[in-house]
């Protein structure tokens, strides 16, 4: 996993890689930044942690070759991108094609970038939510793997819009993992995701019973 920060999905992942039948385990936190509040978690929780500067380097390039060199010393086989504040080059998207997945806090293919919840808000969008897609070398791009929704309430500002869609990220991060883990789901052409294995379009686009609206 490759974070920036605190990490707050990395633990959903965490959590969910502890169940006996989870189908991939965790074996490497890397950071950009030796402050990020997620190694500190991953330590405690007994996972390897890497730190690779991005700063210094005369091209993004040269420093996703440093992160890979890293991720590749771990053996990991997908690369989960939880909050990693770097956007990646054409050349790391190729090394993973198929095997690298991010969140991204909102309904893709809307609000792709930063500053999502204020920007729905300011469209007047009733519904926002959460998305689970594979990484191409274009930004929030890549096809979708699984999607939550929630309202947006008439008094919500930035704060309350982003925990709401954040508890949806804690849900559907795992299930998309789990996923792409088992090759239920495979990276296809163009926007598109193949489905194996009796995996249905019904099981990629999360429903948010109960939870949604809190």
């Amino acid at each position: 996993m490759l974070i920036s920060g605190r990490g707050s999905n990395m633990t959903a992942l965490i959590e969910a890689a502890r169940a006996a039948d989870f189908p991939a385990r965790i074996v490497l936190v890397l950071a950009n930044r030796a402050d990020a509040g997620g190694l500190e978690r991953a330590r405690a929780e007994g996972i390897p942690t890497a730190v690779v500067p991005h700063r210094g380097h005369k091209d993004r390039e040269t420093f996703d070759r440093l992160m890979n060199a890293e991720i590749e010393r771990s053996g990991a086989e997908i690369v989960c991108l939880a909050g990693f504040m770097r956007l990646l080059s054409a050349w790391f998207c190729r090394q993973w094609h198929g095997r690298l997945i991010n969140i991204h806090p909102a309904l893709l293919p809307s609000f792709k970038g930063l500053d999502t919840h204020e920007r729905a808000i300011a469209a007047g969008v009733k519904i926002h939510g959460a998305t689970v897609h594979f990484v191409v070398p274009e930004m929030d791009e890549g096809p979708i793997i699984a999607q939550a929704a929630v309202p947006v309430l008439p008094d919500d500002d930035a704060e309350t819009l982003g925990a709401r869609v954040l508890r949806q990220e804690h849900r559907i991060y795992p299930l998309a993992l789990r996923l792409v883990a088992t090759g239920a789901v495979q990276m296809a052409e163009g926007r598109a995701v193949s489905t194996v294995g009796g995996a249905s379009s019904a099981a990629l686009v999360s429903p948010n019973p109960d939870e949604a609206g809190q």
